[in-house]
């Protein structure tokens, strides 16, 4: 019994330590906070941490100094941690609160809301966090209507596009079919013409018989016009003056 007695007194000793040590950082730190230097509050607050890796109100802070650095999503993690581990109601309205801010930095502003909600639940009087999450409601709807707006002009593009594509298409096809009519009226030009140059033998050829004839028939007229040359001849010859050349 004794030795239980001594083991509860060195533990409440030590913890006593670990308190003072941690609250003497969180001092530090919250002076460094005040002063602006929000980067050397982080490391003091990562110190009390190291000495006391529950302690609610170090998260808190620490969330608080990297949320003024701008690194909002390291200290929604922080807000996060608070909210999950604190006994405290203030404390976790508190960091409801901030994690509304953090998410609202991030423009989620769905997660936002809920976030403002909670902080409400736990202070139903915290009119900031009431102001916060109407904020965080019309950032919402407008949001979601810029999100409308851009789906239809997609759609209204992808539509366009689509009317366009089966324009080029029938234009297309419209070529195409005009230069296939072309093609068959220069192939059945081109048959014509062959057609003709196969008929055109077919008819100057003649028969034999054909053939015998012209001969005679020309034979007839040389005949006509021999005799009509030499009975001229003779005519001149008849009637004509021999000149002299001397």
């Amino acid at each position: 019994m004794k030795n239980i007695l001594m083991l509860i007194a060195f533990l409440f000793v030590v913890t006593n330590l670990i308190a003072q040590s941690e609250n003497k950082l969180l001092r530090k730190g919250n002076k460094q906070y005040e002063a602006q230097q929000f980067g050397e509050a982080e490391v003091i607050y990562q110190k009390a941490l190291e000495e006391n890796p529950m302690s609610s109100k170090a998260v808190f802070n620490l969330g608080n100094s990297l949320y003024e650095q701008e690194q909002f999503e390291e200290a929604e993690r922080n807000f996060s941690q608070v909210t999950a581990m604190s006994k405290s109601p203030a404390l976790e309205s508190n960091a409801s609160y901030n994690l509304g801010n953090s998410m609202l930095q991030q423009q989620r502003y769905a997660e936002s809301v809920e976030a403002f909600k909670q902080a409400l639940r736990l202070n139903p009087s915290d009119d900031e966090a009431r102001y916060n999450l109407e904020y965080a409601r019309r950032m919402l709807k407008q949001q979601q209507q810029q999100e409308e707006n851009q789906d239809q002009n997609q759609d209204d593009q992808q539509d366009e596009n689509q009317d366009q594509n089966q324009q080029d298409q029938q234009d297309q096809q419209q070529d195409d079919e005009q230069d296939q009519e072309s093609e068959q009226q220069q192939q059945d030009q081109g048959d014509g013409q062959e057609q003709q140059r196969e008929q055109q033998p077919k008819q100057q050829q003649m028969t034999k018989e054909d053939a015998e004839r012209m001969l005679k028939a020309l034979s007839s007229e040389e005949r006509k016009t021999l005799d009509k040359l030499n009975q001229e001849r003779m005519q001149a010859a008849r009637g004509a003056k021999r000149d002299q050349d001397w």
